[in-house]
């Protein structure tokens, strides 16, 4: 999987992708990461990508042709994808782990990093393919919503993570919450773990899994089994 970043942040992506399993999937090859800075597609000799809004209003916007050039210049560079343009923003759909998946099986992902006041219109009509926020809630920019996708992606990709059937017992994984999980020291603070973990009955403890992750589920986010119906 390739991953493009168009953004005014570069620097912004340095400690959270060079760290942990990002780190290690693209040390193994399974992900290849490429920050752009939008300032150098500009033609403007003060590396300026924004303007201000026709209309009035307070703030500025991204300007287009930086965004553009940007996309037509990584497009061009990748003739055997399809490449999937997205936009980082508040209109767009909610991520979610089932869209994750759908995005992880993709070959070739953009992402559109939006900032200031917004990015002009045009962006949003003809290079973006799909829109998505990661929440109700306004952020500075679309940086921190793309560290938030890869970071959700490449864990997906296979051969990144170390056990591949860890991947089946997460949260959101059939719309259902984790189970609550335990380790060592079988005792702590005078509060034990459930006897059923220390049974070596995997059947038995397949089972309180299931009863619980449905029980935390019910209690903490009903909604998702109104989705699950």
């Amino acid at each position: 999987m390739r991953v493009d970043i168009i953004t005014i942040f570069p620097k912004m992506f340095d400690s959270v992708f060079g760290e942990s399993i990002i780190k290690r999937a693209q040390a193994k090859g399974k992900i290849k990461i490429r920050i752009h800075d939008l300032r150098d597609y500009t033609l403007n000799k003060h590396r300026k990508v924004d303007d201000r809004p026709f209309g009035g209003g307070s703030g500025m916007v991204l300007a287009p042709e930086p965004m553009f050039r940007a996309v037509e210049a990584i497009k061009t560079q990748d003739k055997k994808h399809k490449v999937q343009t997205v936009l980082l923003s508040p209109q767009g759909n909610k991520f979610s782990q089932s869209m994750a998946k759908k995005l992880a099986k993709r070959k070739h992902i953009i992402l559109l990093c939006g900032h200031y006041e917004g990015i002009d219109e045009r962006v949003r009509q003809k290079l973006a393919d799909e829109e998505i926020s990661i929440g109700d809630y306004v952020l500075t920019g679309g940086e921190l919503p793309a560290m938030v996708l890869v970071d959700a992606l490449v864990r997906l990709v296979p051969g990144v993570l170390g056990d591949k059937n860890s991947l089946n017992f997460e949260s959101f994984e059939g719309n259902l919450l984790e189970y609550p999980q335990y380790t060592r020291p079988a005792v702590f603070r005078g509060l034990k773990v459930p006897a059923i973990l220390l049974s070596g009955n995997h059947k038995k403890i397949e089972s309180w899994r299931k009863k619980e992750s449905l029980s935390r589920t019910k209690a903490k986010r009903p909604d998702l089994l109104k989705n699950k119906a």
